[in-house]
């Protein structure tokens, strides 16, 4: 089976089992709604959790598994990583992509290939994160920069500007 990343356990919080979760995913009120059947990676071994509760505190999730309902629990998965099924994907609107789909594909700026998207990070604005041989560069994700998009041939093409790359 394969997993996507959609959070990371970055902390307890009280005495109930909730654990503090950095959202990896757009779609957090989804990925994380009671009953929702998630995975948690500890030690290279994928558990099954089902989601019983799920709230909001400033930027994070606060999440309560079934049959987790105590801290002694669920100390154990800080750091641990929260996954979904692939299959549990839902499809997106024509041009828009998952992160995990850009992640890996090669970039190409007048139709030559200059790098690889290692990552895609998430702030005030969605950037790339490009290996460029020895360097990285973060390119924005923004309708200037992106001229194409086929996840299929893992291909980005660039509109770049002098200095960016």
């Amino acid at each position: 089976m394969e997993y996507i990343k959609v959070g990371n356990i970055v902390n307890t919080f009280g005495l109930k089992g909730e654990l503090k979760v950095k959202s990896l995913t757009e779609f957090a009120e989804i990925r994380f709604k009671k009953g929702q059947q998630l995975y948690i990676e500890k030690d290279h071994e994928f558990e099954i959790v089902i989601v019983k509760n799920m709230r909001w505190h400033k930027e994070f999730l606060l999440v309560l598994f079934e049959g987790l309902e105590d801290i002694n629990l669920v100390e154990k998965y800080k750091g641990c990583d929260i996954y979904i099924s692939k299959e549990d994907v839902h499809a997106l609107p024509v041009g828009q992509y998952y992160y995990f789909e850009l992640q890996g594909c090669n970039v190409y700026e007048n139709n030559k290939c200059i790098g690889t998207v290692t990552s895609v990070e998430d702030g005030y604005q969605t950037l790339l994160r490009i290996n460029i041989g020895e360097k990285e560069v973060l390119i924005p994700y923004v309708e200037a920069f992106i001229q194409n998009v086929d996840v299929a041939q893992k291909r980005i093409d660039i509109n770049s500007i002098q200095g960016l790359v």
